[in-house]
Order: C-alpha cells, then sequence, then structure tokens
C-alpha cells in the first residue's frame, strides 16, 4: 500500500481529466504549504506569497502539457528560468524558496504526488528548522555598516578617508569605486565596523565636511542585501 504512494498515476502519455485535476490540486495545496512556511521565516511581500503559492501549480501545468513530447526537456528549461522573474535580485532565502516550489510543481507535473509531498514537507520543514537554528545563532557586530561616499573627480580617494576611519571605526575595507556623472565624480562603497554606534551621526557629518556635501548613506549590512 505504501508502495503504491510514490508510483506515478500516468499510465500512457494520455492524461485524464481526474489525474490532471488531482496533479494541480495537489500542486496548489504544495503551494500554500510552502507559502505558510515562508511567512514564518521573516518579513515578506504579499506579492512574493502568491507567487510562492501559484508557482507549484503553473510549473506543473507546463509539464503535463508537453508530457511524453520531446519538448519536454526545453519546458523544464523555460519553467526553471522563471527565477530570473524579479526585476531585483532576490536573497537566497528567496531564491531557494523558488526552487523548492518548482521541484515540488515538476514532480507533480510528471505524476509523482507522493514524492512531491514528501519533497516539500521534507524540505519545508528542514528550512524552517534551519532558520530558527540560525536565528539563534550570534548575530553580526550592531557596529557594521555599508557605506557608499561620492566625491568629486580631484580628490585622491585611496586615503581621503583613512583618518576619519580611525578614528570612528574599528574596521574598514573598500568593496567597490565607480565612476559617475561622466567621470565628474566617484561612488566608493566601503564595510566599516562602528567603534561607537552611537556616533554615527558625528561620523557622517565628518564624512559630509570632507566630500563636499555630495550624497553618501551608511545602512546595516543584512538590509544592504535584502529586497
Amino acid at each position: 500500500m505504501l508502495d503504491t504512494l510514490f508510483e506515478g498515476i500516468f499510465s500512457s502519455t494520455t492524461i485524464l481529466l481526474p489525474q490532471f485535476a488531482a496533479c494541480v490540486v495537489t500542486a496548489l495545496l504544495i503551494g500554500a504549504f510552502l507559502a505558510f512556511i515562508y511567512t514564518r521565516r521573516g518579513r515578506y511581500t504579499a506579492s512574493f506569497l502568491v507567487t510562492l503559492a501559484l508557482l507549484p501549480a503553473i510549473v506543473c501545468v507546463v509539464i503535463l502539457l508537453v508530457n511524453g513530447n520531446i519538448g519536454a526537456g526545453v519546458a523544464v528549461a523555460g519553467a526553471f528560468s522563471l527565477v530570473r522573474f524579479r526585476s531585483q535580485p532576490g536573497t537566497a532565502r528567496d531564491i531557494c524558496s523558488l526552487f523548492l516550489a518548482m521541484g515540488a510543481g515538476l514532480a507533480c507535473g510528471m505524476g509523482y504526488l507522493g514524492y512531491a509531498v514528501l519533497f516539500a514537507l521534507a524540505l519545508g520543514g528542514l528550512m524552517l528548522a534551519l532558520e530558527r537554528v540560525a536565528a539563534r545563532l550570534p548575530r553580526k557586530q550592531d557596529g557594521e555598516r555599508l557605506l557608499r561616499v561620492t566625491i568629486p573627480e580631484d580628490l585622491d580617494y585611496s586615503q581621503i578617508f583613512d583618518d576619519l576611519f580611525e578614528t570612528y571605526t574599528k574596521r574598514w575595507e573598500t568593496v567597490s569605486v565607480k565612476t559617475a556623472n561622466m567621470g565628474s565624480l566617484y561612488k566608493l562603497s566601503y564595510e566599516v565596523t562602528l567603534k561607537d554606534p552611537k556616533q554615527e551621526k558625528e561620523f557622517l557629518d565628518a564624512l559630509r565636511c570632507r566630500n563636499g556635501n555630495l550624497e553618501l548613506s551608511l545602512s546595516r549590512m543584512e538590509d544592504s542585501h535584502e529586497l
């Protein structure tokens, strides 16, 4: 009896309506479960939850419609390219959730409903457990920031802020340097660790005096990589 739960439901290339409905409904239930799991793991948006809930069913239908056809390989590649649907790069958590949803939808589309459910339950539960474990781990120091500074082209960016960094930070590292406004400006990015987070405004005021009051920003490291 247990073995039959993990057998494919398709005995031929013809897909009957009850089989089609069973696959799609299972995919929708898995999507709803994954969306629920995602809400338990931090910040989220309603649009992403809707996408996560519907994505398994979408992939399932795509695979069902090409079942037994040589174009199935192309369909699978196209389905997995959906991970690029977002206009901004997602976090590792978002991308992992999308691949999990598409993997479950693929299993449903191939007719292996038992494996699809087992896959979603196991991976969803594991992701939730790991997220809770990660929440208990020591976090980054409160003073870690991502600093972005704009300076005019006539300033030497290599050492212009070194004295300020020595005064206000424990550590600093240049992340990137790029030009802007047809080369008349430099945009610098640093990873810094403040000695005292309460001196943040004083640090910014000193930077403003040094860069001619051009644009600058100071953000938390974890926030700088979120959407």
